[in-house]
């Protein structure tokens, strides 16, 4: 927040801040900031709070936390700006300090046993062809644990990202475990959380990308409208990737990414967002207008109302047992700030100004009238335009709320030991209570009587709303690192298919004996049963991977054709895969898929108890339990049947246990 200094002289430095009349008798007052001397501390740099070594233990995590999140807001508090204007050159210019997040830290994760393993099981190719990808894939990683804070880190970060559907898709099967675990700190408790799945490692990258913007708004130079017009922007950003994140990925077990902790760091940076708006509006100075004071009373105190909803949730449970003290302190220091403002700053209207014939006596009206919600003893905003008295008392009850603000501000700063470290928020605070005092000293007369009318609250009121914003790099579009395995619409994990064959093309008369049709891959189609390539097992619907020594799974079916018209009477060879039932590979968990994980033991138990006791129970003839006839395999796609069978007071486990079926066609080995 930048400090109000109007007509406050600057004592240390010698340098008065005055009252500037311009030709057409308008009076303005620029609304400068707090200059200080950076002697004692030493300017802190991004490095000093980034841990120089890796994070192993939970213990580790949560003190480098802990340290991180104090150290960083520190150094958003104490960071130099530099500020072109007369004045001695060790005089820097010091806003209220904003507060970023903390990246979540991960470990390192090897890819290469398991994607080497995957390709070679379920794509039928040679793992080792993909150490180059598998490597490109685990830097760009390996580069993600400690992004640059800038524009750089973030593309980093959402390159990475968005390969992690295609690595999805790639090598997460529903029905295999890969064997890979992504484990992630939280990162205001530390506590590590280990999923195999990548819903936790999509939420973290997302979480982390957020942190980066919120660290780029904090670290923008506010002293300009190019500075403050980033940390905007970064401030939505951020608010708008974790708006996302909580709409996307609901069931994430680390607190840090529960909706409500996701909510209150949402409104927390949308609040950054909208005081950095604020102060957008103040760098160019105000106008000493009546109507121009009121709009920004009303500014303020919207930040004031934003920042109250930001305190009031992190004090709620659970979520005031994890966030650092001094974050929801900062936000009750600023909702005390900028309410005292708002209310500076229509004492000064009403104290500096009077309805003049020259005036829009309505428009005065009308403006005032949207500033109070209720006047007190019945007065409405005409009486406080036209009668003097009752627009100094209404006044100096303003200064005298701006006055209380400004010392329960500091009150409050001096109970945080994290917030009295930062010598310029606590300059901050006094040289806004010294305005209002010295400001209510000038209008209060010892002739008067004192006079304790409570001032009215301020309807907060703004003309641009800080929103979340999604970011573009969300959504970018990125070179599949495995592209060479084929077409992702076809080579995926979720697809099944057969091992490559080789097949024996021989032109006929310079006929194929057979046609092509479909995107890459292309697929073999009106097959001649009579031609050469059929009788060498080709068969319809097979799929061309390779003509010769030449890969075709991206080739379109102009560029196959164009290889087989260069075939001679040698022939060549082709290889060929075929789409396998998705559901053949579930015989042996089809019982267990069902829901019915017991159901073979159950069948034991019951047979043995049967012969125990030399009879069975009576039941409605039907199908066996477990029935692997021909039949139904031909009918069904599925291998495995579980017919239904009307209760009759007994249970089908009491039944003959069918026997398993020795076929081939439900032997693994065949299915590669």
């Amino acid at each position: 927040m930048v400090i109000l200094l109007a007509g406050l002289t600057r004592e240390r430095t010698g340098v008065k801040v005055p009252w500037i009349t311009t030709p057409l008798s308008t009076t303005w007052f620029t609304l400068s900031t707090l200059s200080r001397k950076i002697t004692t501390a030493p300017f802190i740099r991004e490095a000093d709070f980034t841990p120089p070594y890796p994070i192993s233990s939970p213990t580790d995590r949560l003190h480098s936390s802990t340290v991180q999140l104090t150290v960083g807001t520190i150094f958003m508090a104490c960071r130099r700006v530099s500020f072109s204007s007369p004045e001695p050159t060790d005089i820097e210019m010091a806003n209220i300090p904003l507060i970023p997040l903390g990246l979540k830290e991960t470990k390192e994760v090897d890819f290469s046993v398991a994607f080497k393993d995957f390709i070679l099981e379920h794509y039928s190719e040679d793992g080792n062809d993909f150490e180059e990808e598998i490597a490109d894939l685990m830097d760009l990683r390996q580069a993600c644990r400690t992004p640059a804070r800038s524009e750089a880190g973030l593309d980093l970060l959402a390159r990475y990202y968005n390969q992690l559907p295609l690595m999805e898709s790639r090598f997460f099967s529903p029905n295999r475990q890969t064997g890979l675990f992504f484990t992630w700190y939280d990162s205001f408790t530390g506590v590590p959380l280990c999923q195999q799945n990548l819903s936790l490692e999509k939420a973290s990258i997302l979480f982390n990308m957020a942190a980066l913007f919120s660290q780029i708004g904090a670290r923008s130079n506010r002293q300009t409208l190019a500075g403050l017009d980033q940390a905007v922007s970064s401030f939505q950003k951020a608010a708008g990737v974790l708006n996302h994140l909580k709409d996307t990925f609901t069931h994430i077990p680390s607190y840090d990414l529960s909706p409500a902790m996701l909510t209150m760091l949402t409104s927390m940076l949308l609040a950054q967002a909208q005081e950095c708006l604020f102060e957008s509006l103040v760098l160019p100075g105000i106008r000493n207008l009546f109507l121009s004071l009121l709009k920004m009373a009303q500014e303020a105190a919207k930040v004031s109302d934003i920042y109250d909803q930001v305190h009031q949730s992190m004090v709620q449970a659970p979520i005031k047992d994890n966030v650092p003290l001094f974050w929801s302190t900062m936000c009750l220091v600023k909702t005390n700030h900028y309410r005292s403002l708002a209310h500076y700053f229509v004492a000064t209207a009403l104290l500096d100004h009077q309805l003049g014939p020259q005036d829009d006596e309505d428009h005065q009206e009308k403006s005032l009238a949207q500033v109070y919600d209720s006047l007190p003893e019945g007065r409405s905003p005409l009486d406080l335009l036209k009668k003097r008295g009752e627009r100094r008392r209404i006044g100096k009850a303003h200064l005298r709320r701006a006055v209380m603000g400004h010392e329960e501000a500091l009150r409050i700063h001096g109970r945080c030991r994290h917030l009295k470290k930062l010598s310029v928020l606590e300059e901050i605070l006094q040289a806004s209570l010294k305005r209002s005092t010295d400001k209510f000293s000038t209008n209060n007369h010892d002739d008067e009587f004192t006079d304790y009318m409570e001032a009215p609250d301020i309807i907060s009121k703004t003309e641009h709303r800080a929103q979340p914003e999604l970011p573009s790099n969300t959504k970018v579009k990125v070179k599949d690192f495995f592209h060479r395995l084929g077409p992702l619409s076809f080579f995926s994990a979720k697809q099944r298919w057969t091992a490559p064959r080789s097949v024996r093309l021989v032109p006929q008369h310079g006929e194929l004996g057979f046609t092509l049709k479909g995107e890459p891959p292309v697929q073999v189609v009106s097959l001649d049963p009579c031609c050469a390539a059929a009788d060498d097992g080709l068969k319809e619907g097979d799929y061309i991977v390779a003509v010769g020594d030449s890969d075709c799974k991206g080739m379109s079916i102009s560029q196959v054709m164009a290889l087989l018209k260069d075939v001679g009477e040698e022939g060549v060879n082709l290889r060929v895969v075929s789409l396998m039932d998705s559901n053949a590979s579930m015989h042996t968990k089809s019982a267990t898929f069902c829901g019915l994980p017991k159901t073979y033991s159950m069948i034991c138990l019951a047979y043995d108890q049967d012969e125990k006791n030399g009879k069975g129970r009576k039941v409605t003839k039907k199908p066996s339990f477990l029935s692997w006839g021909l039949k139904n395999r031909l009918k069904s796609a599925s291998t495995l049947s579980l017919p239904t069978a009307e209760y009759s007071g007994t249970m089908p486990w009491n039944k003959t246990c069918s026997t398993f079926p020795s076929s081939s066609s439900f032997n693994d080995s065949s299915l590669y």
